[in-house]
């Protein structure tokens, strides 16, 4: 079921995406070469404690074992949904930090007395929880990076904005997918079609799901108050994408090439897309 967000619901997460943008901030001082991975999921871990923000990752179903941390951390050729682990990051390296948190009450709820690393406690805490979300992913260069990783990180950036950019009342999901097919192809990159951004509120994953390649004029009419994510994970190869069968969550691009994600959560407004997750003046980082 698709909702309309009040006011409040809509006040609440632009709250959260405050302090998961100010996370993603952090990042780029944290993310250089020599780095181990894990040291991202620590800092997230401990911001989410001093913050009182749930890690609402942490017990989401999977076909073979629910999501166990409060990052994904994809580094070079993987797509999406790879876990954070101790790997030493080396200059040149690219990955994308995706995380989903949500804002809690703390006299009802304290945040920093959870056991993050108990999943099933975990999962029974995020899975009830209905208040603020949100929901972001960035990609951070790792020292110096080689032109192609920049033109990847740069287009796939801009994909995103222009995704937003037809997030307005009257038009179509099918805008939204088709501007963002239509810019990464004319690069001769390729569009991850299995993977798609989505609602939000008052859960991490709502209706409608939002694909990020399309035909303008399709699709569901956009709404004022509905709040949405786009996340497009763009590949310098095909788009076809193959899974780890051990995990079931790790997604790897199936002919080796380099993908890239970024995503913002919004609400569509009368006047136009507002972004929730804003780490600053857009288009400008």
């Amino acid at each position: 079921m698709i909702t309309i967000k009040s006011a409040r619901e809509i006040e609440l997460m632009d709250k959260a995406g405050d302090v998961l943008a100010s996370i993603h901030v952090g990042l780029r001082d944290l993310i250089k070469p020599g780095i181990d991975m894990w040291e991202i999921e620590l800092y997230v871990r401990k911001r989410c404690k001093e913050e009182n923000v749930l890690p609402l990752q942490i017990g989401v179903d999977g076909h073979l074992m629910d999501y166990p941390y409060a990052t994904c951390c994809s580094i070079n050729d993987e797509v999406a949904h790879a876990f954070p682990r101790h790997r030493k990051l080396v200059e040149g390296d690219m990955i994308s930090v995706d995380m989903v948190l949500g804002l809690a009450d703390k006299s009802e709820l304290d945040v920093s007395k959870l056991d993050f690393d108990n999943v099933p406690a975990m999962k029974q805490v995020t899975q009830r929880f209905t208040g603020g979300v949100a929901d972001s992913c960035w990609t951070y260069a790792v020292g110096e990076v080689s032109e192609e990783v920049k033109a990847l990180m740069q287009i796939t950036k801009e994909c995103l904005y222009k995704g937003i950019e037809q997030a307005v009342v009257g038009n179509r999901i099918g805008d939204i997918g088709a501007a963002i097919q239509a810019h990464a192809e004319s690069h001769g990159y390729g569009v991850v079609r299995d993977l798609v951004g989505h609602g939000v509120g008052p859960t991490m994953h709502e209706e409608p799901m939002v694909p990020h390649y399309g035909r303008a004029g399709r699709g569901l009419r956009l709404r004022e108050g509905m709040v949405l994510t786009i996340e497009p994970m763009i590949n310098t190869g095909t788009w076809e994408i193959d899974t780890d069968s051990k995990t079931g969550w790790a997604h790897k691009t199936l002919d080796g090439g380099l993908s890239c994600q970024y995503e913002h959560q919004f609400v569509i407004t009368k006047d136009g897309p507002v972004i929730l997750t804003s780490q600053g003046e857009e288009g400008t980082y």
